[in-house]
């Protein structure tokens, strides 16, 4: 069945890669091993991952640059439907002796205009201390620091996790061979994932970064957004009676309530 989009997005290819082909003096030669490349990733089962750590940024920013509300990043490969429901306040399911420093997680949910959204469902996923992912790491159990809540009536919420740590995106392939030719480490800075689906409107997927992390400002998939920086307080276990110190966060988050997509021409000619 003809599709006309995909028709013009063709042709601005076609025209986009001549252009390039012009400008950077491509042969055959160069465009045979991006051939070979671009099999090699797809024998390797890399394509999702190339397009998200390389691409999907750069995306939503133009999706996304003209409208209000909190600004979304990559969702990431990482992410598992139908996690456990936990309580809010509450924890997200973690390991008897989970590595790492607590972490205390809070937040609000308003609309663009300020109204609180009570009820919003949040999907909450993370790596653990030292980077690695339930479902993708062995030795991890099954939606561990994995879960979803719902905001309060006053729109907030707040989780009891762990600081989770920096992690590499798989090098040994041909992503790995591409971050090669553009001299580039492999490293995503620490960060909390969240998918927001509220009651009426747009879902936001986004992450939360920590300031002082050695990659805030080269990120591999370039996904940080300076507006999604928090801190992290370091508080004293002894005044709760705990045995170790912990760590407190929070951000303010506003989705945007519409019927329509957030991308359309309407809001992009603004």
């Amino acid at each position: 069945m003809k599709n006309q989009k995909v028709i013009d997005v063709y042709q601005g290819l076609v025209v986009k890669f001549k252009e390039l082909i012009r400008e950077h003096e491509i042969d055959h030669d160069d465009y045979q091993e991006l051939v070979n490349w671009m099999d090699r990733l797809g024998r390797a089962g890399e394509i999702p991952l190339f397009m998200d750590v390389f691409f999907e940024t750069h995306a939503l920013q133009e999706m996304y640059k003209n409208v209000k509300g909190t600004e979304p990043t990559i969702l990431g490969p990482y992410f598992i439907e139908n996690t456990p429901i936990v309580e809010n306040p509450g924890e997200l399911p973690q390991r008897e002796d989970e590595p790492g420093d607590v972490l205390n997680f809070s937040g609000s949910v308003k609309d663009t205009d300020g109204n609180p959204l009570a009820n919003t469902k949040i999907d909450m996923w993370q790596a653990d201390a030292n980077g690695e992912y339930s479902y993708f790491a062995e030795g991890i159990p099954d939606n561990n620091l994995r879960g979803v809540f719902y905001t309060d009536e006053n729109g907030n919420f707040e989780i009891k996790t762990v600081v989770p740590g920096n992690y590499s995106i798989p090098s040994d392939g041909p992503s790995g061979q591409f971050l090669k030719w553009i001299d580039h480490h492999a490293f995503r800075p620490a960060h909390l994932h969240l998918l927001f689906q509220p009651e009426n409107g747009d879902k936001l997927v986004t992450q939360i970064y920590f300031e002082g992390d050695q990659y805030l400002d080269n990120d591999v998939a370039q996904g940080v957004r300076g507006s999604l920086v928090t801190k992290l307080d370091k508080k004293s276990g002894a005044e709760k009676g705990l045995e170790t110190d912990y760590y407190t966060a929070h951000l303010d988050f506003e989705l945007r309530l519409q019927d329509k997509p957030v991308f359309s021409k309407e809001v992009y000619s603004v």
